[in-house]
């Protein structure tokens, strides 16, 4: 058994944040590492050290093997925890963690180099009675083979990057016209994104729901499940709302599933936190995806009805210490609901946004929990991951999950930069959201009602003016001596604010609960007012000088 004392994050944003957090709870010593984007960033400022490892490019920093392992052993970290994304997926990284003699918190780089390649979980899969979607998965990648997966296996087909995730390399196909296109532009993809252009085919399951389960594996050879989670809502393959429990399964297909996710535990010997995931068909058939060898971006949720601290788990079993608890003792309470809050437009394809965050306020509340990386005056570049923050809600039955979440969103400020704050509202509003009634379709089928674009909102600019005149103007009346100047000629100067909704934006949700806008363009204006000629003189201007 081995004692860590000091953890390296490998990571950034709300997943450092939060690995922080639970190694501060535990006595562990943390080591955040930056590139030149983050040098302020609020995992920088929260963590015990911090250290530069590169410049802003993820392939200069976040990505860069040998400046991780460099900052580890300078800092004198004996444990590297690597979040999610980035490097967290990538056996090599793991390998040369060992090799450096520090304690990689995930599992071990062979299992890690197995699932990291889709298609070879497939056949590992089908090898152990494991239900997978019908597909092809061979080694010959030409077009011609392709073409003749797909007549085998039937149109719509999926077509998927093998090292892929976070849906990139995903194309659906609905004929054999769109295929060359759709190959070629997922190999492009995958070999930008992940250095590996092989594809593999699967049938496109219709109206499909996506479930996960989480399980824990030690080096005992202790397995367990904590249950699953739904992750059926998504926009770009990619989830944006996450639940537990789901509302699609009954008991008996519950146990099924979790049968079918441990099996697949024992089948690859699993150490640490992992994630197998499901499609699940209107027939209630369910299929082999992928295993996710990390921490996942929705395990709050699990967190929240089981009273769990998974990341003190990653941490216990990367000491060699057995789980803690048995699967019996394992009980879930509650339903937890998760949104993730994304700088980007909704309106326009969900293209990410940039700028610098005006005003972030979080929610509070009995059942509110809040992930994020992110302060007021902080900048959001474009060389990561748009992700914010995670805003969850935990209630006694879904609806008052559903209830407690809406509310937290309607307390949540985000000035500055565009969001899916709005988007996200209508969503959980939804009556097929609501009455649980949705496939992996739900975005693309609403999308009249989820994303609508609403008209500009008018310019207030000349309110604004009108209201800073006439406060100047009250000033001298309230004998404040405001406006006295030793140099009559020098004009005062007051600031100003004024807020207009996002284009884009749904005019409607645009109000806190206490009827405070969100999701809105807030200018800074200068007021510069004086006497000239025995008359009042004013002008306007925004911090660029335009007037």
């Amino acid at each position: 058994m081995s004692t860590i004392h000091k953890v390296l994050i490998a990571n950034r944003g709300e997943i450092a944040c939060r690995i922080l957090r639970t190694c501060r709870a535990l006595g562990i010593a943390t080591v955040a590492v930056f590139s030149d984007a983050d040098a302020s960033a609020r995992h920088v400022r929260e963590a015990d050290e911090a250290v530069r490892i590169g410049a802003s490019a993820p392939a200069a920093s976040y990505l860069n093997v040998a400046a991780l392992i460099e900052a580890a052993e300078r800092t004198g970290a004996d444990a590297l925890h690597p979040g999610y994304g980035f490097l967290a997926e990538h056996a090599p990284f793991a390998a040369a963690c060992q090799s450096a003699g520090v304690i990689f918190i995930g599992p071990p780089p062979a299992v890690i180099a197995q699932m990291g390649s889709k298609r070879t979980a497939r056949q590992m899969m089908a090898a152990a009675g494991v239900p997978v979607v019908p597909g092809y998965d061979g080694e010959e990648q030409s077009d011609e083979r392709f073409r003749a997966a797909a007549r085998e296996i039937g149109y719509p087909v999926m077509v998927k990057a093998a090292a892929g995730g976070g849906g990139k390399g995903m194309r659906v196909v609905a004929s054999a016209h769109d295929l060359p296109a759709a190959l070629a532009a997922a190999r492009r993809e995958a070999l930008a994104a992940f250095a590996d252009d092989t594809l593999l085919l699967e049938r496109a399951l219709e109206e499909p729901r996506h479930i996960e389960f989480q399980i824990f594996g030690d080096a005992q050879g202790h397995l367990l499940h904590l249950g699953e989670r739904e992750c059926t809502i998504q926009r770009r393959h990619q989830k944006i709302i996450e639940e537990t429990p789901s509302t699609a399964l009954t008991p008996e297909l519950r146990a099924r599933m979790a049968d079918a996710a441990l099996r697949v535990g024992r089948q690859l010997a699993y150490t640490n936190a992992g994630t197998v995931e499901f499609m699940l068909d209107a027939a209630g058939n369910f299929y082999f995806l992928e295993v996710n060898t990390r921490l996942q971006v929705e395990h709050p949720i699990t967190e929240l009805v089981t009273g769990l601290d998974l990341v003190a788990w990653q941490i216990l079993v990367a000491e060699g210490h057995p789980l803690p608890l048995t699967q019996d003792a394992i009980h879930q309470r509650g339903h937890a609901i998760e949104v993730r809050v994304y700088a980007e437009d909704p309106a326009s394809g969900f293209l990410p946004a940039t700028g610098t965050i005006a005003r972030w306020e979080e929610p509070e509340g009995a059942g509110i929990r809040v992930e994020s990386g992110i302060l007021s005056g902080d900048e959001v570049t474009p060389y990561y991951d748009p992700l914010l923050a995670k805003i969850c809600a935990h209630g006694a039955e879904r609806g008052e999950a559903l209830r407690c979440l809406d509310y937290a969103l309607g307390a949540t400020t985000l000035f500055g930069v565009r969001n899916n704050l709005d988007f996200l509202r209508r969503a959980l509003r939804h009556p097929a959201h609501v009455a649980g009634t949705f496939s992996t379709a739900f975005v693309a089928r609403h999308s009249a009602e989820l994303l609508t674009p609403v008209a500009s909102a008018p310019d207030l600019t000349a309110a604004t003016v009108a209201v800073a005149v006439w406060r100047l103007l009250a000033l001298p009346a309230a004998h404040d001596g405001v406006l006295w100047r030793n140099n009559p000629n020098r004009p005062h100067a007051d600031h100003y604010v004024s807020i207009h909704p996002v284009d884009g934006q749904d005019a409607a949700n645009t109000a806190r609960a206490d009827g405070t806008p969100t999701s809105l363009d807030v200018r800074l204006w200068t007021l510069r007012a004086g006497v000239q000629g025995g008359a009042l003189t004013a002008s306007v201007s925004q911090p660029d000088g335009t007037e």
